[in-house]
């Protein structure tokens, strides 16, 4: 990690929230460094993280720090986290594209309870790679308008085992075998799936570490591993 929007990805990798990191001017630094870290290949993230400020942000910081100025230090140590934070998130930005825009938009409507109180919740369980599969299925969804489809391959991203049926005989139905314990992890999942792509008049039966049985199927006619339809 040398720079700062590589520190706030790899947080967001590790579950830290960008208000738990600090950023404070570095006393000793190199200059051809932004960050200045004890340990130059460090893979985890520390709550405090000296900076470098005149690397990127000469102009800006140029005379903030000057040895012989002493006033208002913890003012200015305040106002240079805060503008770290913001020039941070800039920088994550830049190399963003329309589409990674509008599923951060979608993700943030998410967060915001647009899907109810529980999806927000249930979205907080997830890890960075789960939020952008979900942001990017939740697009297409937009795009393409085939919720069944998407849904089967968001259980198949998150449940490699997992396996859907339709059944349009008498009613509209769907049958999940999920392949995992019901842990609340998992159950959380299934729900916020079920929530923003199951179509309203389909009815939902979940298998979770049993198959029902498919009869000329063995490996769904196990005795002790098999669910009842």
């Amino acid at each position: 990690m040398n720079y700062i929007w590589d520190l706030m990805i790899k947080a967001q990798d590790n579950g830290i929230q960008p208000q738990q990191i600090h950023f404070r001017p570095a006393r000793n630094y190199s200059p051809y460094m932004e960050l200045s870290l004890y340990d130059l290949n460090a893979t985890t993230v520390d709550t405090y993280v000296e900076l470098n400020p005149y690397y990127r942000f000469e102009q800006l910081f140029g005379s903030w720090f000057h040895p012989d100025l002493e006033e208002d230090e913890e003012f200015r140590h305040a106002l240079f986290d805060i503008i770290v934070h913001f020039l941070a998130q800039m920088d994550m930005y830049q190399g963003m594209t329309r589409r990674e825009y509008h599923i951060r938009f979608i993700l943030r409507d998410i967060e915001e309870g647009v899907f109810g109180e529980t999806a927000v919740h249930q979205l907080a369980l997830l890890s960075r790679e789960e939020r952008e599969q979900l942001g990017e299925q939740l697009l297409r969804l937009y795009e393409t308008g085939e919720p069944l489809a998407l849904l089967r391959r968001m259980l198949r991203d998150w449940f490699p085992r997992s396996l859907m049926y339709v059944n349009r005989e008498e009613k509209e139905e769907l049958m999940i075998y999920i392949g995992k314990q019901d842990t609340p992890p998992n159950v959380a999942k299934v729900e916020l799936l079920l929530t923003l792509f199951l179509p309203v008049h389909f009815e939902v039966r979940l298998y979770w570490t049993h198959h029902f049985g498919l009869i000329g199927t063995g490996e769904t006619m196990i005795m002790d591993r098999i669910a009842m339809y």
